[in-house]
């Protein structure tokens, strides 16, 4: 079903299965392609090296595939997958991560965003840090706070009230984000346990 172009060759796009990041473009031959299916880990052509090669092979950071799809005119190829380590090999996560246009925040960021401040925080303090405070206090305070903040969202919702469904929501999980940090849980390890759920 797969066109490939007058080089042998189709585009692929890895796609974070877990935060829905774009993590890298690259190309596949057919014995990529077709070593992709029949491992389950993404394999690619190099066009600079003219060789076959499998993501992570010298890295480490493999890229165990969940799906993949294709787009309407079969000439593109759509990877998501669990990503070990970076995608790039400059060390980002993503090889997307210069800015041509910046409108605002991505939805999806938003958490992963926040999950890293704390994590941050928790490396590097920062004096007066509402977050480095809890932290110091320990899981005791911390789960005292999602509590609290569990039970005013259930009163909001009690109440009829989406604006304070909003506010205490965003309030649980920040507090949710400085305990799974505290804990040492990554968030993939949620997305991991909802995806096994599904």
């Amino acid at each position: 079903m797969i066109k490939f172009n007058e080089k042998g060759l189709v585009p692929a796009i890895a796609q974070d299965g877990f935060t829905g990041k774009v993590l890298m473009l690259a190309y596949m031959n057919r014995e990529a392609y077709d070593l992709t299916v029949s491992t389950g880990r993404a394999h690619y052509y190099s066009r600079s090296r003219k060789c076959l090669w499998e993501k992570g092979a010298t890295s480490g950071h493999y890229q165990q595939v969940l799906s993949m799809k294709y787009d309407c005119d079969e000439d593109t190829i759509l990877l998501i997958v669990n990503q070990t380590g970076n995608a790039c090999h400059t060390g980002a996560m993503s090889c997307f991560f210069n800015t041509a246009v910046d409108n605002g925040r991505v939805p999806f960021e938003i958490l992963e965003s926040l999950y890293k401040l704390v994590e941050d925080r928790r490396e590097n303090p920062k004096e007066g840090s509402y977050t480095n405070f809890l932290l110091n206090e320990g899981v005791d305070k911390i789960a005292k706070k999602v509590g609290e903040e569990a039970v005013e969202v259930v009163i909001a919702a009690k109440n009829h009230s989406k604006d304070e469904i909003v506010y205490e929501t965003a309030d649980l999980m920040y507090h949710l984000m400085v305990l799974l940090a505290d804990q040492g849980v990554k968030l993939g390890d949620i997305y991991e346990e909802l995806v096994r759920r599904g």
